[in-house]
């Protein structure tokens, strides 16, 4: 895949098969219900248009085989799959979807180690705008099994599919650009804005992985393009567990993202909203 290649959205198939072929109504995926009480007690915003962005849930994020397996990830796909279930008026699933000489390889830099070792990049526009970021394992690179969206999500519910990550020289955490702004660069932007724009979309609820790198960098993204964004707890895990998250989640609630329960009210507006 070259530096040149932007990253792209696509179609998915609405068969009722996950992409592995497991059919979704297999008892140990089905989800749960999310509840349905108590009702909202704070009004909906007006004009509400909600959509879900279901963050890398992808079979490199998800013990016990990932190359990259975040602790416990497999346990939100049923949460996941119920939010899925809502009417919101969109929803987009996310893949990290990296060549194999992607910059964020520990095995692309000389004696660095995978999650000990940091590298420093530049902006290939602009060498004076850089920023550091931890180096990983080989992960998620396309056309791999690990690259796949993870055994049980409910893929027929979802939209639409952006790949991000696709630049081999920065490291892109959020579905919507990789974090260079001087100026940005054209190959490491999703077109996810462009889509939720495109729906009238008013809110952005955030649920995935990891919740302390691409959750926290898609949900703050969202809030600085304008929306109203919301991340869902329970559907979230974090690199670091549980410590990993209790920082970023103070962080997220400074920066106006709201943490918000499945049976908030924040839910609850989503679940009483009119099918369009």
């Amino acid at each position: 895949m070259s530096a040149q290649e932007k990253s792209t959205t696509s179609e998915l198939p609405s068969d009722s098969q996950s992409p592995h072929g497991q059919t979704l109504s297999d008892p140990e995926l089905s989800p749960p219900e999310v509840p349905s009480q108590p009702a909202p007690s704070i009004a909906a915003p007006s004009p509400f248009r909600p959509a879900l962005l279901v963050i890398d849930v992808q079979e490199d994020f998800c013990p016990p085989n990932g190359a990259l397996a975040v602790p416990d990830a497999r346990a939100i796909i049923p949460v996941v799959n119920a939010l899925l279930a809502l009417p919101f008026a969109f929803t987009a699933a996310t893949l990290d979807s990296h060549p194999p000489t992607h910059v964020s390889f520990a095995a692309n830099h000389a004696g660095a180690a995978p999650f000990a070792s940091t590298a420093t990049l530049a902006n290939p526009a602009n060498p004076a705008e850089t920023y550091a970021t931890r180096l990983w394992p080989v992960h998620c690179v396309a056309g791999t099994p690990g690259h796949a969206l993870a055994r049980g999500l409910d893929a027929a519910r979802v939209a639409r599919v952006v790949c991000k990550g696709a630049d081999p020289r920065v490291e892109m955490y959020s579905a919507f650009r990789a974090p260079l702004r001087a100026p940005p660069l054209a190959s490491a932007v999703s077109g996810l804005a462009a889509a939720l724009r495109a729906h009238a979309v008013t809110d952005v609820y955030v649920v995935g992985l990891a919740g302390d790198y691409c959750v926290r960098a898609s949900a703050l993204d969202s809030a600085e393009e304008g929306w109203r964004t919301y991340v869902v707890e329970e559907a979230v895990r974090s690199v670091g567990g549980e410590e990993g998250w209790k920082g970023v989640r103070a962080e997220l609630g400074e920066k106006g993202v709201r943490v918000v329960s499945v049976d908030g009210p924040e839910l609850g507006w989503v679940r009483e909203r009119a099918v369009d």
